[in-house]
């Protein structure tokens, strides 16, 4: 069977001849903007249950119903990467939202900081990316996106297992970015703009479970710098080797 190129995601459970519901904002999607109707062959995943070809059995106005015919492809999970950034204006978080969702962060915390450019974020807005970021690049799992937190209030109860790698711009051009470093699990913590503050620098050295690293011989955009690490981790101890 032919992999379905609308995707979309549900909170369904999923499995041979399941019924599942569409939302009003799902239904009115797939029947008046794709224009769709009954027998359309659509993609289905809930992060659990990898991908399943539906057939939609019923369409209306603020409804719609699909049946599960077959497993399209399996879940696949990210790596226990999580991603740390300081919000900087709407498009370019919004653009390391959906990169981070399609490179394979398992949860994106926004952090406050020193020199952060906004003190707050519309949450669910940002889901929403992550979540069209998943159906759009074939994606069987969404990340969860935080609310905005103080990052010196988020690392207070930071569980030390969880090692974090710090993109430090004082140590441009310092070294080889990931030798040294060894599987488990991470955190990647990108700062603002304007970078942190040299109090903010001189806090994280004390933590023993932050690693400084230079992303390579150039000072990197926020949004850049994002796309680096993480590429970066992946290659080195995520599940692109």
């Amino acid at each position: 069977m032919e992999r379905a190129k609308i995707r979309l995601h549900v909170d369904q459970p999923l499995g041979q001849g399941q019924a599942v519901s569409l939302t009003p904002d799902q239904a009115h999607y797939l029947f008046a903007v794709m224009r769709e109707g009954p027998g359309t062959h659509v993609a289905l995943f809930n992060g659990r249950d990898g991908e399943w070809t539906a057939e939609v059995t019923s369409a209306g106005k603020k409804t719609g119903v699909l049946t599960c015919l077959a497993w399209a492809a399996p879940q696949l999970n990210p790596p226990d990467l999580w991603l740390l950034f300081a919000p900087i204006k709407k498009e370019r978080t919004d653009f390391i939202v959906e990169k981070a969702a399609e490179l394979g962060c398992a949860r994106i915390l926004p952090v406050a900081t020193d020199y952060t450019n906004s003190q707050r974020i519309r949450q669910d807005r940002l889901q929403a990316h992550a979540l069209e970021a998943a159906e759009q690049c074939l994606g069987t799992y969404v990340p969860e996106v935080t609310d905005l937190v103080p990052l010196k209030k988020l690392l207070a109860d930071w569980s030390p297992e969880r090692r974090i790698l710090w993109a430090d711009e004082s140590l441009v051009g310092a070294g080889r970015v990931m030798a040294g470093l060894t599987p488990g699990p991470w955190a990647i913590l990108i700062g603002p703009e304007g970078g942190f503050s040299e109090g903010e620098r001189n806090w994280l050295r004390m933590k023993p479970f932050v690693t400084p690293v230079s992303l390579g011989p150039r000072i990197l955009r926020a949004d850049t710098a994002v796309c680096a690490a993480i590429t970066l981790w992946q290659a080195t101890l995520g599940d692109w080797r």
